[in-house]
């Protein structure tokens, strides 16, 4: 199998504090990679606010959150995310929702990502266990252009009896708010993956 080098993010990682920082009132859960041919970069994570919005320079994936941004019943959750270069290969990220427990090893939430080769990813983690719930391509999810950067909106909206799951306005999934999308209630905040350098601005929640 090919073993992937992330590459980029390792050289903007290189300088980086000896612990991964994140601005006042931030949380960040570390998820390192377990795989042999698809390893973290060196380094530490960068995470910083930049403008009105946060920057994520991430060798490693992670989860970051305010402890104060919690969303229940039915509501919806976005955030513009603007990847400002591509990854050596492909990498997901986006919003999560219904966090539980989020500092702690049997973590909970559902993420809705998206990726540099046009694809959407939607999972739940429970602890060390990952399901994909759904996954699909789709023309709405924008490709990096010839800067090599893409900006996506991307959009969770809870309803009393389904979820949608939006990019740029379209609705690419739609689910029953039973089974997998029963817990909903919970933190919200945004997932990046390893090797990854994005810009995230606007996120916000509010009641449907």
């Amino acid at each position: 199998m090919k073993r992937y080098v992330c590459l980029v993010a390792a050289l903007l990682a290189f300088g980086a504090g000896v612990q991964a920082q994140a601005p006042a009132g931030w949380k960040l859960h570390i998820d390192r990679s377990t795989d042999a041919t698809d390893p973290d970069a060196a380094g530490d994570i960068k995470f910083t606010t930049a403008g009105a919005g946060f920057h994520a320079v991430n060798p490693q994936a992670a989860i970051y959150w305010n402890p104060a941004n919690r969303a229940t019943g039915t509501y919806t959750v976005k955030a513009n995310f603007t990847l400002l270069e591509p990854s050596n290969h492909n990498n997901y990220y986006g919003l999560i929702f219904g966090g539980k427990d989020l500092e702690h090893a049997m973590q909970s939430y559902t993420y809705f990502m998206v990726s540099q080769n046009g694809s959407w990813l939607l999972k739940q983690r429970n602890g060390a266990e990952t399901p994909t719930i759904a996954r699909g391509v789709n023309d709405a999810v924008k490709k990096p252009d010839a800067s090599g950067k893409s900006t996506n909106a991307v959009e969770v909206r809870v309803m009393a009896d389904k979820v949608d799951f939006m990019v740029n306005g379209t609705t690419v999934h739609s689910a029953p708010r039973a089974g997998a999308l029963a817990s909903t209630d919970g933190v919200y905040g945004m997932r990046v993956n390893h090797c990854l350098n994005v810009q995230i601005e606007q996120l916000s929640s509010a009641k449907l």
